[in-house]
């Protein structure tokens, strides 16, 4: 039932560096009641919204030919076992004694990696408990088992069926223990595994330890994170609230066993679910309210602060209000009203407001009775993260980066004080101490710094002042390979005449500096209006155009999607896109039009620049993976493959597929399809190709090992028989918590340009290295990690490392280094554009130019 005009008691009055996107610039007690299918459970469901985990529920995984069971049921706990359990390092050869490089110059580094001691002889004693008679109470069977506490010892872990120990109690144990009835129960003990400390299943348990050492120092968590409540920092201009907090992640690093920590924030709005509503009532039609609330509100994460639990909003159930009842697990029945007035003394005032509904993941050890969805009120409801309106609000975003991007003195300050606290306090400490563990003292390790690049335009080789940044020299420097543009057309509304022009104007003067020659484009003037632009290039785009420009009036998404998705699908021909906005700094327009002419250069098939590239015939593969923004269902995935010897000119596919799809049969494809245009350009088939894999999420190694790589290999049998070239795989991370730090006279700062880290702070299973390829102007640089999967081009881990870096300097919408190799982030661009405008795979006929900068 749709809400009604205005019911009675609701009152509803109340990037990349560059120029992005074209130019455009677009950048407790109990738990919540919650069963839509049957009755609500209402002592079930807490912690159970999509981004939260059980405190007590269990997993069973495998590793290698054991089955164990895990003392903790979250989703990243799960997957993380599937990564632990692989070992490639072992099968290439030239890195199985040594895989650290020997060049550059040393640096010593700090980390935010504390060291974990065990004792030597440390075991987990994972054991099987049965119980005669049966019984289904999780928290009864607890109870008897653990009044045998002087046979168990402290430190004991247990979910009804496992039970896991720090002391070996035997192989077999018969117990006795009596209910409050006077009935006896017998159980049995049996032990089925004895783990080593360095074990994946130990790994894991130790992360859900800590878990329970973060909850002892009273933070909560919120998804993955701890978070702490009680030092919160208002942002009251913008009416926002940081919780401060810490991701932390158990790992067995080269030489032990580490705790990594970093610092992290949850932006809370001081406006809740029932405000924004309240609001947006007052701006749209009411006939339209519930459509654009729902297109609003569905899929936001949304925090109950009366349980600090996040649930996402799945429905909007209309037809249910707070004075509707609920049925309780004992069969009785409660409104919501009093539901919140008895568990958390919280009084609802706005008696017609809508029910939200947040489904909830069906697990495997959940009952058939078992609760299917929570229910949640607006007004209870607080919006989570930044809406698209706020991250494009200069104002908002930078006083938000002064609170959240900490520079590395105060990352370090805010690290030391959660060790100083774990330590000191005594609940925390114990609860480490009766497993065994110790914290240690913050690790230390050696990096090398390699030098920079040099960067080959077409007539001089140029060491940049910066290496980091070398738009200097391309404002003086003619670029290596340029189309000269003949044939063009040039849109603009009205309104915008004089800024196109002096943009034209602009545009002839910094490509003459660059070699690039720009004729006098055909203009057409339109209205205001997304429906003006495309009526107009539907007239007046021919096969023959090199390229279509336009000078969008405003930041409407609508405008440039349907503007790119002609030009993409029904007309292919290389587009550009500026916001009118961008080009209104009459003093700023140089610099604009000096990254608008090098976008321009690409998408006409030309080269910017170039760095030495030692190896011959070798081919370079960028594999990136988005979501499509309008159909969750379905992967965009982008395959971006060089196609000359100097890695400067590129092949381009993109595919569109189910998410749960075979997702290596489209890498098979795009494959085939990059070496017969890489024949086609070189007249020979390369005899190297490295492929930088992106996208790869927690657990996911294991599917690339076994099921990516073989079906890449099996695309060179398919090209030609007795083709077989030498292939390299990197998986590429950019999210990763480590962080290093180098302390000078001036205090703890940022690494230089060009770090490598690929010792002590490393997995000793992997050939894995850390790359720092970006200069932090604020905050902490964040290191990119690389984990070669295969090498069958033997590189020593010297030139496998230079050459990743090389890489990072030749994207061509930043004239500088960037955080990963130009193809991953070719890919990254080329997905999103699909993605978030355009949903349907490009033209081939796109496919040789960078037609998504």
């Amino acid at each position: 039932m749709a809400l009604q005009e205005k019911p009675a008691d609701f009152s509803l009055k109340n990037k990349e560096p560059g120029l992005s996107r074209d130019s455009l610039g677009q950048t407790s007690k109990m738990g919540s009641p919650g069963s839509v299918s049957g009755g609500f459970k209402d002592l079930q469901g807490i912690g159970r919204g999509n981004g939260s985990e059980r405190d007590n529920g269990m997993c069973t995984i495998s590793v290698g030919e054991n089955r164990y069971v895990l003392a903790e049921r979250g989703r990243r706990n799960g997957r993380n076992l599937q990564d632990l359990g692989i070992n490639t390092r072992q099968t290439m050869a030239h890195v199985k004694d040594k895989k650290t490089g020997t060049s550059g110059m040393p640096v010593k580094l700090m980390t935010n990696l504390f060291g974990l001691t065990l004792s030597m002889d440390w075991r987990l004693y994972q054991y099987h408990v049965d119980f005669s008679p049966e019984m289904t109470s999780r928290k009864l069977k607890t109870a008897l088992l653990y009044t045998h506490g002087e046979t168990l010892g402290r430190a004991r872990a247990f979910d009804g069926e496992t039970l896991f120990l720090s002391d070996n109690i035997g192989k077999l144990k018969h117990l006795e223990s009596t209910t409050k009835r006077g009935e006896t129960v017998k159980i049995t003990i049996t032990l089925t595994n004895q783990l080593p400390a360095d074990s994946p299943v130990c790994i894991q348990f130790f992360g859900v330890l800590f878990k329970k050492v973060l909850k002892s120092l009273n933070m909560y968590q919120v998804g993955r994170n701890y978070y702490n409540p009680a030092e919160p920092v208002n942002i009251p201009q913008h009416r926002l609230m940081l919780w401060p907090g810490f991701v932390l992640s158990i790992m067995k690093l080269e030489s032990q066993l580490t705790l990594c920590a970093d610092v992290s924030h949850k932006v809370l709005r001081n406006e809740t679910v029932l405000g924004s509503m309240n609001a947006l009532y007052s701006k749209v039609p009411k006939e339209r309210f519930t459509d654009m609330c729902e297109k609003e509100l569905l899929g936001l994460v949304v925090l109950t602060r009366y349980n600090n639990k996040t649930y996402r909003v799945d429905d909007i159930d209309w037809s249910t209000k707070p004075t509707d009842s609920f049925q309780k697990k004992d069969g009785s029945e409660i409104t919501y009203i009093d539901y919140y007035s008895q568990q958390y003394d919280i009084n609802i005032t706005e008696l017609q407001q809508p029910i939200l509904v947040s489904t909830l993941k069906a697990k495997k050890s959940d009952s058939l009775d078992a609760p299917r969805a929570v229910h949640l009120i607006p007004e209870l409801c607080y919006l989570t993260g930044l809406s698209s309106r706020a991250l494009a609000d200069f104002r908002l975003m930078k006083d938000l980066s002064m609170e959240t991007q900490l520079d590395p003195e105060r990352r370090q300050q805010r690290l030391m004080k959660l060790v100083t606290n774990i330590q000191r306090h005594p609940e925390a400490s114990a609860e480490l101490e009766k497993w065994g563990m110790r914290m240690d003292k913050q690790i230390s390790v050696t990096g090398r710094i390699i030098p920079p690049e040099k960067i080959f335009m077409r007539d001089n080789v140029c060491t940049p002042g910066s290496p980091a940044d070398w738009s200097r020299d391309t404002r003086n420097e003619k670029m290596i390979c340029v189309q000269p543009l003949q044939n063009w057309l040039m849109l603009f509304s009205y309104r915008n005449a004089d800024m196109a022009e002096n943009l034209l104007q602009c545009l002839m003067k910094v490509g003459s500096g660059m070699g690039f020659h720009i004729e006098e484009p055909r203009t057409v003037q339109v209205e205001d209006n997304p429906v003006s632009f495309l009526r107009s290039l539907q007239k007046n785009v021919k096969p023959e155009l090199q390229l279509v420009f336009c000078v969008i009036p405003n930041n409407q998404k609508d405008s440039y999607d349907s503007i790119k998705k002609f030009l993409s699908l029904d007309h292919p021909v290389p587009s550009q896109c500026v916001q009118a906005r961008t080009l209104g700094k009459q003093q700023m327009m140089m610099s604009v039009a000096n990254k608008i002419a090098m976008q321009m250069i690409c998408k006409l098939g030309g080269e910017l620049w170039a760095v030495e590239i030692p190896l011959k015939s070798l081919m370079v593969v960028g594999i990136d993976v988005n979501k499509d923004a309008i159909n969750k269902s379905m992967s965009v995935v982008g395959f971006v493959a060089s196609t000359n010897a100097r890695l400067t000119k590129w092949h381009s596919r993109c595919i569109i597929q189910k998410t749960t799809s075979d997702f290596a049969d489209c890498l098979k494809m795009c494959m085939k399809g990059a070496i017969q245009t890489w024949q086609k350009c070189n007249s020979d088939l390369p005899n190297r190709i490295i492929v930088y894999r992106d996208g790869v999420g927690d657990g996911q190694l294991r599917m690339v090992v076994d099921y990516e790589i073989p079906q890449l290999l099996s695309s060179f049998r398919e090209t030609r028989t007795s083709y077989s070239p030498r292939l390299s795989v990197i998986v590429v991370r950019k999210k990763c918590i480590s962080r290093f730090y180098k302390q000078t006279d001036r205090g703890i700062q940022n690494p230089v340009l060009g770090t490598i880290v690929d010792s002590e702070a490393t997995r000793p299973e992997w050939y894995d290295f850390y790359l720092i390829s970006q200069n932090a102007r604020q905050g902490t640089v964040n290191p990119t990690y690389y984990n070669v999967l295969l090498d069958e081009n033997s590189l020593k881990p010297d030139h496998m490392q230079r050459l990743t870096y090389k890489l990072c300097h030749l994207y061509y919408n930043w004239p500088g280094v960037i955080r990963v190799p130009a193809p991953c982030q070719y890919a990254h661009k080329l997905t999103f554009l699909v993605g978030q405008s355009i949903h349907r795979e490009p033209s081939p006929e796109l496919s040789h130019k960078l037609f998504y900068l």
